[in-house]
C-alpha cells in the first residue's frame, strides 16, 4: 500500500488551475467593476466640475449685474436726490408764481374796480352832456326870452324906481338892489348891443361877399361867353377853311365841333405810318391852321386836339397789342406831322380812344369803317 502511494503522486494541477482561474477571475472582475466605478466616478466628478462651472459662470455673472444693479441704484438715488431737490424748487417757485399770481389778481380787481368806475363816471359824464345839452338848448331859450322880455324888466325896473322914490324911508338895501339890478341890466344891453353889431357886421360882410361873388361870376361867365364865342368863331373859320383845303377828298365830314378824316385817307391798316396821300393832307391842315393862327388873340388859350379812333375789330402786334396803342399811336403821328410844319408843340395834344367811342354802332363794313378815323378838334384848354 505505502508502495503503490509512492508510485502514484498526488496532483494537484488542476485545483490550483482552477483555484487561479477562479482566483484571476474575481480579480478581473473586482479590475472591472473598479475601472466601471472609476469610470462613473470620473464622468460624475467632470458632471460635477461643468456644472461648478456653470455655477461659477453664473455666479460671475449675477455679481456682475449685481454690480450693475448697484451702480444702477446709487445712479437713481443720486437722480432721486436731484429730482427732489428740484421739485423742492420747482414747488418754491410755484409758490412765488401763485403769490404772484394771486397780486396779479388782486391789481386786476382793482384794475377792474377802476374800469368799473370809469365806465360809471363816463356813463355819467354822458349823463351830464345830455342834461347839459338840454339846459343850452333851454338857456338858449331863456336868452330869447329875455330878450324878448328885456323892456318889461326895464319898464319894472323904472316902477321899482318910482316907487322906492316915493318912498320915504327908502333903505340902504333896496337902493343896493336897485343899483346891483341896474348894474346888470347895463351889462346885459351891452352884451346884446355887441352881439347885434356883430351879427350886422357879419350880414353886412356876407352881403358884400355875395355881392362880390355875384359880380366876380358874372365877370366870369362874360369872360367865358367871350372866349368861347370867339374859340367858336375861329373854329368856324379854321373849319370852313379845312374844309375847303380838302374839298376834293371824299369821306369827310364835321360832327358837332370836331373834323372828322377817315383813317384810310391817312395810313394803312393796322399801321401808324403816313403815306404819301396822309402826309399832303396833314400839310393842309398844318397850313390852313398856320394862317388862322396868325389872327387869333394871345391871351386866347387854344390847343388843337388830335383824337385817334379804331373800330372793334381787336388788334395783337409786338407794336400794338391792343387798339389803344394803335389809335393813340395814330394821333402821336399826326401831331409830330403837325410840329415838322412849323405849328408849335404847347399847341397840340394828342388823345386815343381806340373802339370806345364809335360813330356808328352797326357791324356793317360801311359802319366800321366809319369809326376807324381821325377827329381834329380846336378847343380850349
Amino acid at each position: 500500500m505505502t508502495a503503490l502511494r509512492r508510485r502514484r503522486p498526488i496532483d494537484i494541477w488542476p485545483a490550483f488551475v482552477d483555484a487561479t482561474a477562479s482566483l484571476l477571475m474575481v480579480v478581473i472582475f473586482v479590475l472591472l467593476v473598479a475601472a466601471v466605478g472609476q469610470q462613473f466616478l470620473t464622468e460624475a466628478i467632470l458632471g460635477r466640475d461643468e456644472a461648478l462651472g456653470r455655477l461659477n459662470a453664473r455666479v460671475n455673472e449675477l455679481a456682475d449685474m449685481l454690480s450693475m444693479e448697484q451702480s444702477e441704484s446709487a445712479r437713481l438715488v443720486s437722480e432721486l436726490a436731484l429730482r427732489t431737490a428740484s421739485l423742492e424748487q420747482a414747488e418754491a417757485l410755484a409758490a412765488a408764481r401763485g403769490e404772484t399770481m394771486a397780486d396779479q389778481a388782486e391789481e386786476l380787481e382793482q384794475r377792474a374796480g377802476v374800469i368799473d368806475e370809469q365806465s360809471r363816471q363816463l356813463v355819467e359824464f354822458e349823463r351830464r352832456r345830455a342834461v347839459l345839452a338840454n339846459e343850452l338848448e333851454a338857456l338858449q331859450a331863456l336868452r330869447d326870452r329875455v330878450e324878448a322880455e328885456l323892456e318889461n324888466v326895464i319898464a319894472e325896473r323904472d316902477e321899482v324906481r318910482a316907487r322906492l322914490t316915493a318912498e320915504t324911508a327908502l333903505n340902504v338895501t333896496a337902493q343896493a338892489q336897485i343899483e346891483l339890478l341896474n348894474r346888470q341890466l347895463g351889462e346885459v344891453r351891452t352884451q346884446l348891443a355887441e352881439l347885434s353889431a356883430a351879427i350886422d357886421a357879419a350880414d353886412s360882410e356876407l352881403a358884400v361877399r355875395d355881392a362880390r361873388i355875384e359880380e366876380l361870376g358874372a365877370r366870369l361867365n362874360v369872360a367865358l361867353a367871350s372866349k368861347t364865342a370867339q374859340l367858336q368863331r375861329y373854329r368856324s373859320e379854321f373849319f370852313g377853311r379845312l374844309r375847303e383845303a380838302l374839298a376834293d377828298v371824299p369821306g369827310i365830314e364835321i360832327v358837332g365841333d370836331r373834323f372828322v378824316l377817315p383813317s384810310e385817307l391817312l395810313f394803312e391798316s393796322g399801321s401808324d405810318a403816313l403815306g404819301p396821300v396822309g402826309r399832303r393832307q396833314v400839310a393842309q391842315v398844318a397850313a390852313t391852321l398856320d394862317r388862322l393862327v396868325e389872327r387869333i388873340p394871345p391871351e386866347l388859350d387854344w390847343v388843337l386836339r388830335i383824337d385817334g379812333h379804331t373800330d372793334r375789330r381787336p388788334i395783337a402786334t409786338a407794336r400794338f397789342p391792343s387798339n389803344w396803342e394803335l389809335s393813340a399811336a395814330r394821333a402821336i403821328r399826326i401831331v409830330r406831322e403837325l410840329v415838322g410844319f412849323g405849328i408849335p408843340a404847347d399847341r397840340l395834344a394828342a388823345t386815343g380812344f381806340a373802339e370806345h367811342h364809335p360813330l356808328d354802332a352797326g357791324d356793317s363794313a360801311e359802319a366800321l369803317a366809319r369809326n376807324r378815323r381821325i377827329e381834329i378838334k380846336l378847343t380850349s384848354r
